[in-house]
């Protein structure tokens, strides 16, 4: 089984692509894989299949109600801390779910407990205490995509801790440190194993949290493209760029992620700025905390000198994921200049797409990345833009790096994940 939290995100996460993967290969194991989601859904099953797909439709109808009297089950799940029950989600097929496809895996079981997450991370923080979670017929292991203080009782329990960015980067982030801290301690101290996607982040984890090095495993992640993606011609690439976006094929740089201070979009801006380049800049990733800072050579204020002007960036706020990976294909370079990642699954992706890669020297990149792309120093806005500026001039650096990308990305396909996956899998059972 595995959570359906960030799965059920309008706007899907890397989080949400990695739980969508995993998914996919855990079934391509063998295995039979569960879903447990934390959307509401009601006790009468001839609606709750219903109103589980309204809610996994929209954030609205997924807004809790005054009436909930959510102390009183809070103070009930002190008493009782295995009070939380999923109710199972019927797949009667009177709903048409193909418009979730794209971030719904085909589960053998779909469970829901209304507010499930939520109300678990109210509970942690009132009483340092894991909500407990049952289900029928427990599976043999419950993999959380995320570090959430809650126990599937009857199964082996692994939470994902993709990276300790919060601890390491505590200026990048609103994130409660203090909560974080003790939030990451009690999932390495009470969860049967830990899976993280580098070594960059599993040292992380062992250095700040010193446990068994043996409890600590890194799965990487699979790096892996829609049959609407891979089908898509190099023409119908171009002719999307084009009509859709008014681009020149292999004629721009992008960026793809979130705004937020640990993406450093600040300096590539201000990299890309100090050339004077007429290939155009896409910046692809919805405003997050911090992006105003992140944005602020771009801010339209007359009485500032820096107004937005430069006609040659531009700035997207969401596009959904085949959209998304037409853009990356068309692009000339991708610019993915963070100060931090726990793995770095955009620049992975651009590679496997062959388009050439700048990025940074610290963190999981360089391991993940290899020798197939452009490495700088994330703070050394001279650096960036030194390569930027290769990148823009010369032909035979760009056909390097994507042919040297596409090899790396290889690197990381699903069977070799799986692989990955069983074994950790084979040692928490005591295979």
């Amino acid at each position: 089984m595995i959570d359906g939290f960030n799965l059920s995100l309008p706007r899907g996460t890397g989080v949400a692509t990695y739980g969508y993967n995993l998914a996919l290969a855990a079934q391509g194991m063998g295995f039979k894989v569960d879903g447990l989601y934390g959307l509401r859904a009601p006790f009468n099953p001839k609606l709750r299949e219903i109103v589980f797909y309204e809610a996994l439709g929209g954030e609205a109808s997924t807004k809790v109600k005054r009436w909930q009297f959510r102390g009183m089950r809070e103070l009930s799940l002190l008493v009782r801390p295995k009070l939380a029950r999923a109710l199972p989600a019927p797949g009667s097929g009177q709903v048409e779910v193909e418009q979730f496809a794209y971030r719904l895996p085909s589960f053998d079981r779909l469970f829901t407990s209304p507010d499930l997450f939520e109300m678990a991370g109210r509970h942690f923080r009132r009483y340092g205490l894991f909500m407990h979670v049952r289900v029928p017929d427990p599976p043999a292991i419950m993999h959380w995509t995320y570090p959430f203080p809650i126990k599937l009782d009857g199964a082996k329990n692994i939470y994902t801790l993709h990276d300790l960015v919060p601890l390491r980067l505590p200026f990048a982030s609103l994130d409660n440190k203090r909560l974080y801290y003790k939030l990451m301690r009690a999932c390495i101290r009470k969860g049967d194993h830990i899976c993280t996607v580098s070594e960059a982040s599993r040292n992380d984890i062992l250095r700040m949290f010193p446990t068994n090095p043996e409890r600590v495993t890194n799965t990487y992640q699979a790096v892996r493209f829609s049959k609407a993606v891979l089908e898509t011609t190099e023409q119908e690439v171009e002719d999307s760029v084009r009509s859709i976006f008014n681009l020149p094929y292999k004629g721009y740089f992008m960026f793809f992620g979130a705004v937020e201070p640990k993406k450093n979009v600040n300096r590539l801006i201000e990299a890309y700025l100090s050339l004077s380049l007429k290939t155009p800049l896409v910046i692809v990733g919805a405003r997050a905390w911090g992006s105003d800072a992140e944005l602020r050579l771009l801010q339209k204020d007359e009485i500032q000198p820096l107004k937005a002007t430069f006609r040659n960036i531009r700035r997207i706020d969401y596009l959904p994921r085949p959209l998304l990976m037409r853009l990356v294909r068309g692009a000339k370079a991708v610019a993915f200049p963070s100060l931090y990642e726990g793995f770095g699954l955009p620049a992975l992706e651009a590679m496997m797409l062959g388009t050439p890669v700048l990025t940074t020297d610290t963190s999981s990149l360089p391991e993940v990345v290899g020798d197939a792309a452009l490495t700088v120093d994330p703070y050394d806005v001279g650096a960036i833009a030194a390569g930027l500026s290769a990148l823009d001039q010369q032909a035979d650096l760009r056909a390097r790096l994507s042919a040297a990308g596409m090899k790396q990305a290889a690197k990381y396909d699903m069977q070799a994940y799986q692989t990955r996956l069983a074994g950790m899998y084979e040692k928490v059972l005591g295979k």
